[in-house]
């Protein structure tokens, strides 16, 4: 098992994870399987006392009864705050963290979205609001990243009739990888803003700069569709488009601002529970919460001038006008009224759905996504999904498909793909029908897009969502 599994269990401290992994690397040779660990594991951290005599977890149980284990907190953690779940096939451990962030004190709301899984502080898919504070990773690690609809004013059946025309413009006007730029790096307004607010800040401009434009790795996207609108909207009649999709965020920038202002949470509040300390928060008030807060806006500024940079090129390379946009972001915080009060609504993995809003949620390399416009559900904290969800890890994927059984349900689905990882594969997403429908209080549909012509990161790359 990982550290942050034996923190999620509630393993705290140095010395007792060092004893955690030292069991965890034994345990084969006592007949433990993961899955059986794991459940000695939980029943270890609730009742310690029962294993002290064990030959495996003895020293460990020991480890956790000890004073360094039982540091009295100075914080008065909640016990009843209810959240709501959307959706059946939630893993318990995204439901265990969505139970740890409602204990915080500064917790108000919650809401989990049935796109959830495990992810790191705050499960992907989990929307929390809190009192006049911001935490870093409920926020995420990928600041910003957002999804962003194009509707072109080219017919299908030129689309169908030359895909290679449209390869092109995917291959000549984007860029994946952890490391990929621009040389010359691209232009846009965003890059004129103030990026001396903080010495952190100043020393990321030339990295975003180089970036500017690009897509990155893991889950990230561009690729080309059939959208099919089916409620006419003022800018745009019912009928069938050809359309363009992009899915990505921050970049390194974000990332950076990300991990240097969780480390100044969790060092304001040392004395948290080990798990809850990747939820460490920073309070609105402090300066270095004005920090973050001012960085966290800026880097959802410069992801949403990705997109734009990206379909743009796309569009000017073959000649086309964009008939329709939607853009709609997750990995972000906002300050919103729920409940009579003003609250901070953290929505990682998650994306606003207030009445009237539209957004777009993607399925994956095969499945469909929608166009969605929002209900305001005041219980979702109005709120949706970002996307169908994982149900594999990335691991999991690789090891439960072949490149053979990929391009065979590629074909299947007359999806061209560029590029790709097989830990990309549709296997390890959720059914996107179902997350649909388990949000059908949330959002309305208003169109459904297919994907034909796909771009990722090319295989081997390291995620970096």
């Amino acid at each position: 098992m990982k550290k942050r599994e034996l923190l999620n269990l509630g393993i705290q401290g140095e010395r007792q994870l060092d004893l955690a992994i030292s069991v965890c690397s034994q345990a084969r040779s006592f007949g433990y399987k993961k899955a059986a660990l794991r459940k000695a594991l939980l029943e270890l951290c609730k009742n310690p006392d029962n294993f002290k005599t064990d030959p495996l977890f003895g020293d460990l149980a020991n480890a956790l009864n000890s004073d360094e284990a039982e540091q009295t907190s100075n914080y008065v953690l909640k016990q009843d705050l209810h959240y709501n779940v959307w959706g059946d096939e939630i893993d318990p451990e995204a439901l265990k963290q969505m139970h740890n962030a409602c204990r915080l004190p500064v917790s108000v709301a919650g809401a989990l979205m049935p796109d959830a899984h495990l992810g790191y502080g705050l499960p992907i898919g989990g929307v929390l609001a809190t009192d006049n504070a911001v935490i870093p990773y409920a926020v995420g690690v990928d600041i910003a990243c957002r999804v962003m609809l194009t509707v072109l004013d080219i017919p299908l059946k030129k689309f169908e009739r030359n895909r290679a025309k449209f390869e092109r413009a995917l291959e000549e006007n984007t860029r994946f990888g952890l490391g990929a730029k621009w040389k010359p790096p691209k232009s846009h307004p965003v890059m004129d803003e103030d990026w001396n607010i903080t010495p952190l800040l100043k020393s990321l401009k030339n990295l975003a700069w180089s970036q500017l434009g690009t897509s990155g790795t893991g889950n990230h996207f561009v690729e080309f569709g059939e959208f099919e609108l089916s409620h006419p909207l003022p800018t745009l009649e019912a009928g069938r488009y050809l359309a363009l999709v992009s899915h990505s965020g921050s970049r390194g920038s974000g990332g950076r601002i990300a991990d240097h202002y969780s480390k100044v949470a969790r060092a304001q509040h040392k004395r948290l529970p080990g798990d809850l300390k990747h939820l460490a928060w920073l309070d609105l008030t402090s300066c270095e919460g004005q920090e973050y807060w001012q960085a966290m806006e800026l880097m959802g500024r410069y992801a949403s001038a990705n997109h734009h940079l990206i379909h743009s090129a796309i569009l000017q390379s073959l000649g086309s006008q964009a008939q329709m946009q939607v853009e709609n972001h997750h990995n972000f915080a906002w300050k919103e009224v729920h409940q009579g009060r003003q609250v901070v609504v953290h929505r990682k993995g998650a994306t606003p759905a207030g009445k009237g809003v539209l957004g777009y949620v993607p399925g994956s390399m095969v499945a469909p996504g929608f166009l969605v416009e929002g209900l305001g559900n005041p219980a979702s904290l109005n709120s949706c999904s970002h996307g169908a969800g994982r149900r594999m890890s990335r691991r999991q994927a690789q090891n439960s498909t072949t490149w053979y059984e990929l391009k065979k349900t590629l074909a299947e689905h007359d999806v061209t793909l560029l590029s790709a990882g097989l830990d990309e594969a549709p296997l390890a997403y959720k059914d996107i029908e179902a997350v649909m429908r388990a949000q059908s209080t949330l959002v309305k549909k208003l169109g459904r897009f297919l994907p034909k012509l796909v771009k990722m990161a090319p295989a081997g790359e390291k995620a970096e969502d």
